[in-house]
């Protein structure tokens, strides 16, 4: 990461958690009286193929000891209402800004993976993960709503795993080399810009 682009994040993610502590504050006191403790979700994220970090998220879902992997159709039932209205509008991501200021992650890169699939796929995420991981980037951008299509008709926990192995976890990475490959301050905000307006160009 470059001392510019560390810059970038540590600043915006100090503007932005000005700007959001009310909306944090809200969003951590309705979880608290509509769907109980604990207000977090912290799920062990990887920066490196070898180093891992605890990623903090708003709880979206009820707790299950039984859980792993990615999230598909099997997963929904266990999504509170509170949780359905934070994922449409990826409130629940808000909690990254302290991972950003701590340096786990960039505004702008891969997501960071769950330790099974780099231990599943270590030359790939030895790529992948050169890039510091982000809470966006142009796979999310690019992918996000087909992975979602593809993980949402998902009934067992098997499935997922072999959809998303299958089918997400290639093209994903594919992307996110390209990222690599164009990587810059400008191109950055070129993705923030999109994470905003919702929207992207591959040109």
């Amino acid at each position: 990461m470059t001392p510019a682009k560390r810059l970038l994040d540590i600043f915006a993610a100090l503007a932005l958690s000005v700007v959001f502590f009310p909306v944090i504050l809200v969003i951590a006191l309705a979880i608290l009286v509509l769907d109980g403790a604990p207000v977090f979700y912290l799920s062990e994220r990887m920066k490196t193929v070898d180093e891992g970090f605890l990623l903090w998220k708003f709880r979206t879902m009820r707790p299950d000891a039984s859980d792993r992997g990615v999230s598909g159709g099997d997963k929904s039932a266990r999504i509170t209402r509170t949780g359905r209205f934070l994922r449409r509008h990826r409130l629940d991501e808000l909690p990254q800004l302290w991972n950003i200021l701590r340096g786990d992650i960039s505004f702008v890169g891969p997501r960071p993976p769950l330790r099974r699939y780099t231990e599943m796929f270590p030359a790939l995420y030895g790529q992948v993960l050169k890039s510091r991981p982000g809470v966006t980037g142009l796979a999310t951008l690019a992918f996000h709503r087909t992975e979602e299509r593809l993980l949402t008709p998902c009934s067992s926990k098997d499935e997922t795993e072999e959809v998303y192995c299958r089918r997400c976890v290639p093209r994903k990475a594919h992307l996110d080399l390209i990222y690599a490959r164009r990587r810059s301050l400008c191109y950055d905000l070129k993705l923030m810009a999109a994470t905003v307006l919702r929207r992207i160009s591959l040109h």
